[in-house]
């Protein structure tokens, strides 16, 4: 987040595990067992922008889930959403792939 976030993130942004919401780290960690399987079925990955738009698709999912119809910014498409977060969704991927 700090390496691609213009500015000082909100603090939501970075909380700690432990002061994330309950709501969040369910989505949080279903997110990453939907992105392991992704991996293990596809291991091409494909370029940095293919594994970033696995990353929100799944997260947008996870959203629709928790909160049906929700503010577009929590639902945008990848084309919606700003630089610094496709950055962040790619970067997510490389590290679930690495783990």
């Amino acid at each position: 987040m700090h390496r691609h976030f213009p500015g000082e993130p909100k603090p939501g942004y970075v909380a700690p595990w432990e002061e994330t919401p309950e709501w969040e780290r369910q989505a949080a960690a279903n997110t990453f067992a939907l992105v392991r399987e992704h991996i293990a079925a596809s291991p091409a990955e494909g370029d940095r922008e293919a594994r970033g738009r696995v990353v929100a698709s799944l997260w947008r999912l996870q959203m629709v889930e928790h909160f049906g119809n929700t503010k577009p910014g929590y639902t945008a498409e990848w084309e919606a959403l700003p630089e610094w977060q496709r950055e962040v969704d790619a970067d997510i991927y490389d590290a679930i792939a690495r783990d």
